[in-house]
């Protein structure tokens, strides 16, 4: 069975495996790698969770919830046992003159490489997840990731000393002048992005109104095929659910566009076998109907129906 969302995807893969580049990058990894790419996924014909592997969308909801709140420690993640900014942070402890235990330089590619440093790696990265968790102030000085995207979403500083909430912005303009092309929300912010853990990689989205459906176009300027772009089209998919509903409207595309689009040289072994796979038939969305605002929602609220991928396919990220 052929979706329209797993044949988008397995194309990228296939175009950057025929078309990249061979580049260096930040991690020391190196990739495979193109620039300018988009695919366009139909809301209106299932949920966009890939199907040739598993996609936990429990994560990638809870992620959301988190940016949606503003929030950009952790330790909110970890509580939620959603792990998938941990060595960000575990990086600024582990470099920090206060951390006394075994060196750390290289951790993320060590942990792979090195059979006897990996156990290590995740005793220290169980000692911090759980310092993180139960001492405030541990968490406030080394969960913290900065002014990450949560922080330009619901506070965006502005020039007079304000701040500026976009996802309340756009929604208030999405629902009072539906025709303007004006419905964008901005995560790049150049006199903060020296300050991110991490600058962000999904960095501008704008929406787009007709015919009763809100539409949502994603420009990412940097995209891990493998680990990060079945996150990001979940991800954006779920947030156009949400504002769709509080707006009154159905949901119409997503629109991905891509920067640079990249495959680790780590994880060609891991596409090659998600690209060997039979499509399968997309799930379906369901949200809490007594629930009418975004920033209402919590993780019990999104349900997940008829999702039966094929199993996870693991790799290691790149830091």
């Amino acid at each position: 069975m052929k979706n329209h969302v797993d044949e988008a995807y397995l194309t990228l893969c296939q175009h950057i495996l025929e078309e990249g580049h061979a580049k260096g990058d930040r991690t020391g990894t190196g990739t495979w790698s193109t620039f300018g790419y988009q695919m366009r996924f139909d809301l209106q014909k299932g949920f966009p969770l890939l199907t040739t592997k598993r996609t936990a969308f429990r994560l990638i909801a809870t992620e959301l919830l988190w940016f949606l709140k503003g929030d950009t420690n952790v330790r909110t993640l970890i509580a939620q046992n959603n792990h998938i900014w941990d060595e960000w942070a575990f990086e600024k402890w582990v470099t920090s003159e206060e951390y006394t235990g075994p060196d750390m330089t290289d951790f993320g590619r060590r942990a792979v490489t090195d059979e006897d440093f990996a156990p290590v790696y995740e005793e220290q990265m169980r000692i911090f997840q759980e310092r993180i968790v139960e001492d405030a102030a541990f968490a406030e000085k080394y969960g913290d990731l900065g002014p990450v995207y949560g922080k330009q979403w619901r506070s965006w500083p502005s020039a007079d000393g304000g701040t500026i909430d976009q996802i309340k912005q756009v929604i208030t303009s999405i629902k009072e002048n539906p025709n303007s092309r004006r419905h964008i929300v901005s995560a790049w912010n150049p006199a903060e992005v020296d300050d991110m853990a991490l600058p962000p990689c999904h960095t501008l989205f704008q929406f787009y109104v007709a015919d009763g459906k809100l539409s949502c176009q994603l420009y990412q300027r940097s995209a891990d095929v493998f680990l990060g772009v079945p996150f990001n089209i979940a991800s954006y998919a779920l947030l156009t659910h949400l504002i769709a509903k509080e707006c009154g409207l159905e949901v119409g595309e997503f629109i991905h566009t891509l920067g640079d689009a990249h495959i680790y040289k780590n994880h060609l072994a891991q596409v090659e076998e998600q690209m060997s796979r039979e499509h399968r038939e997309l799930p379906t969305l369901v949200l809490n109907e007594e629930k009418s605002s975004i920033f209402d929602y919590e993780m019990e609220d999104l349900k997940i129906e008829g999702y039966n991928p094929h199993p996870s396919i693991k790799a290691p990220i790149a830091v």
